[in-house]
């Protein structure tokens, strides 16, 4: 079995772990990056970008059916859905192939495969080529976090959708019901909206958004309701039952109404992926299924540092990346004196420039 040596070992290739390995390798850090499955993470990969390229085409849909309102005469606009998919695929293609030359660029080693500790200052990696075992003094945990799987509503490409599925659908359905109002679930329900789909909205909250400022939950959900949405708020699912090619959903709370649907997409917030990292035995606490770190990613297992998704809330990728740079600069010795733990409860937005990188 091979043993290599390094400096830094960051395991997870997403917006937090690929800027933790940068910023260790340019101040120096000989460093490594596991990743078992694509560099950029869930964010490059399925998340932020392939879903904002969606909306993107999904905004010059909705220009081009107001064409005449530009003294423009247009034939009436069809979606191409699998063109639209394969745009959005073909952007995150370019992304983590960027990702990929970042690496080479900064002389950092990728490993594909599963990274479990093994050990004090050692990790193990499981892949396609075998097992190997890297030391590093420091070992960043950036493994991100995964969509919250509602019992009985297991992933299925032609009735239940989640994140992947919405991202790569084989024809749009008639009715959509999608439960949760948060970003993720606001976010595709205007992009099928926007290509034909009647879209339902089931949200807990008495609000859409409910994570944001009040004004600007009210402020979008009044122009989802415009577009044509219908919201449920307040209310959330009780009961599914699937007949033949539709779902029967029967909404609780004091309004409660029953639905039929074709598709329902799954949008209930996420669950860190802390799995068969060997966390057992070791200092790294989790509650809730988030690593448990103080302001610097630090966990209570000495050279082991969580950052990003898996660390908790809020799970956003330029927090990941913030939380990156600090956790190595830290590490590496650089934090200025001034700034005391929990840095981003909050942080002034000058602070947060001076930890960027030059």
């Amino acid at each position: 079995m091979k043993t290599n040596q390094f400096d830094v070992a960051v395991v997870g290739g997403g917006p937090g772990g690929y800027v933790a390995a940068i910023r260790a390798a340019q101040l120096g850090l000989r460093t490594a990056l596991v990743e078992k499955t694509e560099l950029g993470g869930i964010c490059l990969n399925w998340g932020c970008i392939p879903t904002k390229a969606l909306l993107r085409s999904a905004d010059v849909l909705r220009l081009m059916r107001k064409a005449d309102q530009f003294g423009i005469k247009a034939a009436p606009p069809e979606p191409d859905l699998q063109a639209i998919v394969a745009r959005s695929r073909k952007v995150s293609a370019q992304l983590q192939r960027g990702v990929a030359h970042l690496m080479k660029k900064n002389g950092i080693q990728v490993f594909n495969g599963h990274a479990r500790l093994a050990g004090k200052e050692q990790l193990s990696v499981t892949g396609e080529k075998g097992e190997s075992v890297i030391t590093a003094k420091h070992i960043v945990l950036a493994t991100g976090a995964r969509a919250r799987v509602l019992p009985g509503l297991e992933a299925n490409p032609d009735s239940v959708w989640y994140y992947r599925e919405a991202l790569t659908p084989a024809r749009l359905p008639k009715r959509l019901l999608v439960i949760g109002a948060g970003a993720i679930g606001i976010e595709f329900a205007s992009f099928y909206h926007a290509m034909g789909v009647q879209v339902d909205v089931v949200e807990m909250a008495d609000r859409v958004l409910p994570a944001e400022d009040a004004e600007i939950s009210d402020f979008v959900g009044h122009e989802l309701r415009a577009q044509g949405m219908t919201l449920h708020l307040g209310c959330g699912v009780a009961q599914t039952l699937r007949r033949a090619d539709k779902w029967e959903v029967q909404l609780s709370g004091a309004n409660g109404k029953k639905l039929q649907v074709d598709v329902v997409l799954v949008a209930a917030g996420i669950v860190g992926n802390v799995e068969n990292l060997g966390l057992e035995g070791t200092g790294v606490k989790v509650e809730q299924s988030h690593i448990v770190t103080d302001g610097y990613g630090a966990t209570g297992e000495p050279g082991v540092y969580a950052i990003g998704d898996v660390a908790g809330a809020p799970w956003l990728a330029h927090k990941a990346s913030h939380e990156a740079v600090i956790c190595i600069e830290k590490l590496r010795g650089k934090i200025p004196s001034l700034l005391m733990r929990n840095v981003f409860r909050p942080a002034p937005i000058a602070i947060l420039r001076s930890l960027m990188w030059e």
